[in-house]
């Protein structure tokens, strides 16, 4: 049975994860260094971790495998649970997968070098849409479906 992790100290998707675990009938195990709401259902349950750097990316990796779906927008994350087989979908419903990683990876280094070098980088993410909400909604079903086969 596929399980769900998620990222969550910075995951603005929750409640519609929450909402396809329930429909699917499949858990969903939040990790944050604090405590957070959760919807008081049996299948949504809360791993709190220590705030120590990594602590919840080092919890869902140790835990990743073929039947972990993993929510993150931690590129790093991805890349290590991808490495044990799991299934990995961005917070804005756009997945990861062993082919799209690498350039992924090598972007985040750019950017990182770019802003180490006092290079002013214009922008940032786009504004979390209405669009988003619905290709997480979309990119859970299709997952959680595929992994049931």
């Amino acid at each position: 049975m596929p399980t769900i992790y998620v990222d969550a100290d910075a995951c603005p998707v929750k409640d519609e994860i929450y909402r396809v675990a329930i429909r699917h009938g499949v858990p969903a195990i939040v990790v944050s260094n604090s405590g957070m709401r959760l919807p008081g259902h049996p299948l949504v349950t809360q791993a709190i971790v220590s705030d120590g750097f990594d602590a919840a990316d080092d919890w869902i990796a140790e835990r990743a495998d073929k039947a972990a779906l993993v929510v993150t927008g931690d590129i790093l994350l991805a890349d290590r649970c991808l490495k044990s087989g799991a299934t990995v979908i961005g917070h804005n419903g756009k997945p990861f997968t062993t082919s799209s990683i690498g350039s992924a990876i090598a972007t985040r280094a750019i950017m990182a070098d770019l802003r180490a070098g006092g290079d002013v980088i214009p922008g940032g993410p786009a504004a979390f849409s209405k669009v988003d909400r619905s290709r997480v909604l979309q990119a859970l079903d299709t997952a959680l479906v595929r992994m049931a086969r």
